[in-house]
């Protein structure tokens, strides 16, 4: 980062904009004004008084369960640099010269503005109980507190979190995938106070104290001294103790507004810098948005309303006519796994308001609706443990659109046994007004017209209004507003696969089954069209779908042109034109013997050797005439490929369970090996993988996976359509307490109704979420086998169980199928020009300036 410049106005010509802060909002500023293509026009300066640029503190608690840096990562270095931004990271601005508009550092340095926008955000309160500040007493609030709260949990068996709000359910999640007995401490009579009622609250309570969470209510603590049989012991008021070895707080944010108050600009009477409508604060020259902001009286500790303050500044700096008049408070998120939303008055304060309210104490769902006097609007609503009708609900509360009826519909199950289903708010009733993507504030208005501008493709409408680029929770809503404004214009939405095929995956899937067919060019001879005979989107997605169905070996004859690069050669490519070889590992338990057997063939052949996230080892660079012998001596050995190359069935990941943990309760790593051992080989479309927990402690990360067990007292728990990557997601929670055979049974006709009918490259978070009635008709399917399939599900699964093969084993066998691996076809010369060099005393790819350097000299 470059270092500021002491200047003073006549030295610059363009106006000098100086923003205090880069966490989320600030840099939504800086990304409001770049997107106003007048950045150019300004000369900007960026205080970041952290060393990370701006990250996405909302996923804190996903640093614990696998999330790097990276990941959180929002704000960009080149991209700033682009945008011709000087940054200083890891210096604090600590005064405001007002009269000489200017503004000094803790390095002493001093900067002067024309603008100056506040984003300094937020602190986490601490209360003053005596204590407080003992060793092991930490907060949640920024990268550098988690790195603190990993190092006290090293050691530390238990941990509190005081606070049982939003942030104090998310600390209390990172301590558990921390592996500690996690209590959660609440002054209030039940959790998320603010936005929930006694029922959500009690329901909400019942399922985390269900995931191994404590939590005590009505605590008001008193003091924090040394425990006896731990570090910490809190003592309550009403007598009672809680020993732990660690403590955070959580207990509510508080405005940084100490730079204004020392600069004698107005702040509220409980803090908070005093904003205007175009969020300026009593000094027309200085802007203050996010959390350090007071408008109306009101603190806004959500990133919505930051975000959209920051659009409001960005905008009056360039001369626009925005303004910030309030924002929606309402929230939906997964807590520790646990659906929860709250709308608008969610406490029915509104005079006249009277409301609904449903429980299922069977499947712990509780929901309440608010309503107006005359019962036409919708005021509010809470919802816990299902919350898929919360776009529809708060698109009949933010439009104000006429209730039916009979509210209760619109929370009540959507039993269609009567024939007489409740249908969810379709798009075609939404005002074009109706906000689709809260994170970039787009409109239905918006989408139509991007529409109406020649979008076609939900790609397109991103590129064109933001939309679905932020969390993404809006991209299937985004994608049906899209299509059904081409069909309005009379453009027929295409759902076929390609250009070979009129059809959707799903169709041909089932006339891949119903006409028994064997072959691609069997398949295209019936149903193909075109001169060509496929493309790279039809052959590999149609070779998927008759493994998937027949299980046949993919390098025979006539399926072996339909595969690509990886699964040709049965291994993944790597940068460098070398192979990876990744024998499976069941359930991550392996013999010293085998485990000396790959070390001795990763020495043997040089190759780069490390322990995977899915509890297996990677081989790399291996060259391609290398994986036939590579692989014949893992197969003597005992080893079957580990489908790393393919769209099927990845790994089983699993703790010890009670083999050997003291907490578990069941033998996970016995029934993770069963497991994998039973879905091995099962081609998908996408990439499948499992975890089994024994306990509620998680270990083995399974609510994170496709499909997730843990283990309770009574059973196995079953989560589903969780997935990692690029974008994270939870699994829900799908049936409970399940004996060994139900949980097969289930998994069974689940995957297999996945792979009928999911979308081409379709995880299966997106393919549940786009499924109409989501989770709910997913267990109707599978648990209540409400469309008679069951039966046939479970026996196409048992035929591709009973038809598996080690594609390796098979491979070894076939001496025509083994003419493949070469790098010349009329040669058995190996390729000379891969190349290595050494580094922590493994081989690595050669960079490509190092190959530049060694071809110039050998020129």
């Amino acid at each position: 980062m470059t270092q500021p410049t002491v200047a003073t106005p006549s030295a610059h010509l363009k106006p000098q904009i100086i923003v205090v802060g880069n966490g989320m909002v600030g840099h939504q500023f800086l990304q409001s004004l770049a997107d106003s293509d007048q950045l150019q026009n300004f000369s900007v300066t960026v205080y970041c008084e952290e060393n990370d640029l701006a990250y996405d503190r909302v996923k804190l608690s996903s640093y614990f369960s696998g999330a790097t840096k990276a990941d959180l990562a929002i704000g960009d270095a080149e991209e700033y640099a682009s945008w011709g931004l000087n940054v200083i990271t890891g210096e604090t601005v600590t005064a405001i010269d007002r009269h000489q508009h200017k503004v000094i550092t803790d390095a002493g340095t001093e900067q002067h503005y024309h603008k100056l926008i506040l984003a300094t955000g937020s602190y986490p309160f601490v209360p003053p109980v005596p204590g407080h500040d003992r060793e092991r007493c930490l907060v949640y609030r920024t990268l550098d507190d988690l790195h603190l709260i990993r190092d006290a949990a090293v050691n530390a068996k238990s941990g509190v979190v005081i606070g049982g709000g939003l942030l104090g359910l998310e600390a209390a999640k990172a301590l558990t995938d921390l592996g500690l007995q996690t209590h959660v401490v609440e002054f209030a009579p039940r959790l998320m106070a603010v936005q929930l009622d006694a029922g959500g609250g009690d329901m909400l309570q019942h399922k985390i104290e269900a995931l191994g969470v404590q939590v005590h209510t009505n605590k008001n603590t008193q003091q924090i001294c040394a425990g006896k049989e731990t570090f910490h012991c809190m003592q309550f008021a009403d007598g009672e103790q809680l020993e732990t070895d660690l403590i955070v707080f959580s207990a509510g944010i508080r405005p940084r507004d100490e730079l204004a108050k020392s600069s004698l600009l107005e702040t509220g009477e409980r803090g908070g810098i005093v904003i205007n409508n175009q969020c300026q604060t009593s000094d027309p020259d200085i802007y203050a948005i996010g959390e350090c902001a007071l408008w109306n009286q009101q603190i806004f500790g959500l990133v919505a309303p930051g975000y959209q303050m920051a659009k409001v500044a960005a905008d009056h700096l360039i001369g626009g006519a925005m303004s910030f008049t309030g924002a929606d408070i309402s929230t939906k998120l997964k807590l520790m796994g646990v659906d929860v939303a709250s709308i608008g008055d969610a406490h029915a304060r509104t005079p006249g308001a009277r409301s609904y309210t449903f429980t299922d104490e069977h499947n712990e769902v509780y929901k309440r609706l608010i309503v107006s006097a005359d019962n036409k609007q919708l005021l509010g609503a809470i919802m816990v443990g299902d919350t898929e009708d919360y776009g529809s609900l708060l698109q009949y509360m933010l439009n104000g659109i006429e209730l039916p009826a009979n509210p209760d519909t619109l929370i009540l199950p959507h039993y269609i046994a009567d024939g007489s289903e409740q249908s969810g708010l379709g798009v075609a009733a939404l005002p074009e007004s109706a906000q689709i993507c809260s994170c970039h504030d787009v409109s239905k208005g918006a989408v139509k017209s991007a529409v109406a501008n020649g979008c076609c493709s939900l790609s397109d409408v991103k590129n064109s209004t933001k939309a679905a680029t932020g969390c993404g929770g809006c991209a299937a809503l985004v994608t049906d507003v899209l299509n059904h404004e081409l069909e309005a214009i009379g453009v027929t939405v295409n759902r076929d696969l390609c250009e070979h095929f009129a059809y959707s995956r799903q169709d041909l899937y089932n006339l891949i089954r119903v006409e028994n067919i064997r072959s691609f060019s069997e398949f295209f001879n019936l149903h193909g069209k075109g001169q060509s005979q496929g493309c790279e989107i039809c052959k590999p997605a149609i070779g998927s779908m008759l493994a998937s169905c027949w299980n046949d070996y993919i390098l025979e004859d006539q399926h072996v042109s339909l595969q690509d690069t990886n699964d040709t050669f049965l291994a993944n490519m790597q940068k460098d034109g070398t192979y990876s070889v990744v024998p499976r590992i069941p359930g991550g338990e392996i013999t010293p013997d085998r485990l000396i057997v790959i070390g001795q063939i990763a020495k043997d052949y040089n190759l780069y050797t490390k322990i995977t996230g899915g509890q297996r080892i990677d081989l790399f660079g291996a060259r391609l005439e290398q994986l036939p012998p590579i692989w014949q001596r893992l197969v003597d050995a005992g080893f079957e490929t580990g489908h790393a190359y393919g769209k099927s069935l990845r790994t089983v990941k699993s703790c010890v369970g009670s083999s050997w943990c003291r907490y578990g309760v069941d033998d996970s790593l016995g029934l993770a090996i069963e497991v994998e051992n039973r879905y091995k080989g099962l081609r998908s479309p996408h990439k499948i993988k499992f975890a089994v927990s024994g306990c509620t402690r998680e270990c083995a990360e399974a609510q994170s996976k496709d499909i997730g067990i843990i283990a309770t007292e009574k059973g196995w728990n079953l989560y589903v359509c969780g997935n990692g990557g690029m974008k994270p997601r939870h699994g829900d929670l799908f049936a409970t307490d399940l004996d060994k055979a139900t949980l097969l049974q289930y998994i069974d006709r689940l995957l297999m109704f996945y792979i009928k009918t999911a979308e081409r490259l379709q995880r299966t978070s997106v393919w549940m979420d786009n499924l109409e009635g989501g989770l709910n008709y997913l267990q109707d399917v599978i648990i209540n086998d409400s469309l008679n399939i069951g039966a046939e599900l479970e026996q196409q699964m048992q035929q591709v169980i009973g038809s598996y093969q080690c594609e390796w084993k098979t491979t070894l066998q076939d001496p025509q199928a083994l003419k493949r691996f070469r790098h010349f076809v009329n040669s058995d010369t190996p390729d000379n020009n891969i190349r290595f060099e050494e580094i922590r005393q493994q081989i690595s790819p050669i960079k490509a300036e190092a190959i530049n350097i060694i071809s110039d000299r050998s020129a």
